[in-house]
């Protein structure tokens, strides 16, 4: 079905794309930073066990999922002169940027206990703040255009400077960790260096971002109220299936994430393996994301969501199967991992804007901030039982800090942490979401009644104008 652009609205343009893939950038130098490297940073410099480190991500990306729904009401409450979201972006960028460098000094500033309370302090605010820009940066997305094809675009580039961040990141600290294998002081060292630095880059991308976002679909509540968020979300269905279908995948998705720095270095023995991996699980959205548009229009985000995610479940399994001593064959698992990530994590952002029209649709009010941050609820809890999964899962096995070798309980253990666990998360997460009710069709034909209902509205006020 085709989709007119409503009156008063343009097309996005390239500057727009580009300015909403460096606001992904940005936060994926914080974000992703602590995904891939925070556990190896406290087990290897701080000096916590995998265990404490394990509880340590599941209490504090909890708190960040309420971070997240606070986040939501803050964005849904704010409008200014710069509008409902942009003035995050402003504001944000370097107390974030901040925070991110501080997570990465616990040492530095404490010892023993200290550092471990230091850590629970530190990660908590650099999670609060990121709250407070993630939230409207996703939520950004659905006032920017209404077209569906546009945004499945903004999705793509959102993923492409996702992917970019990633493979950055691997490119500088794989290296890092490689050079000073057995040398936290050096580690700590170095990595407060390129934090530094990943600080300024980060704030420039916010600039730019806040420079070229433009914030276009109509809206007839400009503050939403508590009492109407709330009720626009308990009559969501496409929204609640689609929080618990991601909330499986992403579990998955982190377990991997959480785990592949370990897999590099200690079961293919070579820390620099952490950028082949992340070219493959990160640099496949180069390769997907032009071809997201195409999909929405084939075969739709339903089926495209349960197609890639059934690659993600090879992948997995290819993983954990392959013998490390022929790298290529889990080098193949991770790379059908990365086209699944790619896919499913690209059709989500397009599924959740659509939300936001449904819930338009069923109560009349645009609720984007607690929209996203409900979503953004339910991955950061993804974040946190993936994450956690995967650092017990390497507990368990026996993981001893700075050891010049595992031993194979503890190789076993990592192997399944990176393949077999995220296999059977992004499973659950499948047959979840064969309950999301919203087509292709349906959404565009709920768009055109929110239209013609907005329109009367606005006739009928120019009617009561004397």
């Amino acid at each position: 079905m085709s989709f007119t652009v409503e009156a008063g609205t343009r097309r996005l343009r390239l500057p727009h794309y580009l300015g909403y893939a460096s606001g992904d950038a940005a936060n994926n130098l914080a974000f992703s930073m602590t995904s891939l490297f925070l556990l190896v940073y406290y087990t290897d410099v701080v000096g916590m066990s995998a265990a404490a480190a394990g509880t340590l991500f599941l209490v504090i990306r909890v708190w960040d999922a309420f971070a997240d729904v606070f986040a939501g009401r803050v964005v849904d409450a704010t409008m200014t002169r710069w509008g409902k979201f942009r003035p995050f972006f402003l504001f944000g960028a370097v107390p974030l940027m901040l925070l991110s460098v501080a997570t990465f000094t616990v040492p530095a500033l404490a010892e023993g206990a200290t550092a471990v309370l230091l850590a629970y302090l530190t990660y908590g605010l650099l999670g609060l703040v990121y709250s407070l820009v993630n939230i409207p940066y996703g939520s950004l997305a659905s006032a920017m255009t209404q077209v569906p094809e546009e945004r499945g675009r903004l999705a793509g580039f959102r993923m492409i400077g996702t992917a970019s961040t990633m493979i950055l990141l691997a490119l500088v600290v794989a290296p890092q960790l490689q050079r000073f294998q057995g040398d936290p002081d050096g580690l700590q060292q170095s990595l407060l260096v390129t934090t530094a630095l990943f600080g300024v880059v980060g704030v420039l991308l916010y600039l730019f971002l806040f420079r070229t976002a433009t914030e276009q679909v109509p809206r007839t509540v400009a503050k939403v109220s508590l009492k109407q968020s709330l009720g626009t979300l308990r009559r969501n269905q496409p929204l609640m299936v689609l929080c618990v279908a991601s909330l499986a995948f992403l579990c998955g998705m982190f377990a991997l994430t959480t785990a592949q720095a370990y897999y590099a270095r200690d079961v293919l023995q070579n820390a620099n393996y952490i950028i082949v991996l992340t070219l493959l699980s990160s640099g496949a959205i180069f390769l997907i994301a032009p071809f997201i548009p195409w999909v929405i229009r084939t075969v739709g985000k339903k089926h495209g969501f349960v197609g890639f995610g059934a690659i993600g479940v090879v992948g997995g399994v290819v993983i954990s199967l392959g013998p490390p001593s022929v790298p290529v064959v889990p080098l193949v698992g991770f790379g059908l991992v990365g086209v699944a990530v790619a896919g499913v994590n690209t059709l989500m952002w397009a599924l959740e804007a659509d939300t936001v029209e449904y819930g338009e649709w069923r109560t009349g009010v645009r609720t984007e901030g607690t929209t996203y941050a409900l979503f953004s609820f339910t991955r950061k809890l993804g974040q946190a039982v993936g994450g956690a999964a995967a650092a017990y899962a390497i507990g368990i096995g026996g993981y001893v800090a700075n050891a010049p070798a595992q031993s194979e309980a503890a190789l076993w253990w990592i192997t399944a942490a990176a393949g077999f666990l995220p296999a059977a998360f992004i499973l659950v997460g499948i047959v979840l979401f064969l309950r999301y009710p919203l087509t292709e069709a349906a959404f565009a034909e709920m768009v055109e009644q929110t239209r013609a209902r907005r329109a009367d509205t606005r006739a009928g006020e120019r009617k009561e104008v004397p």
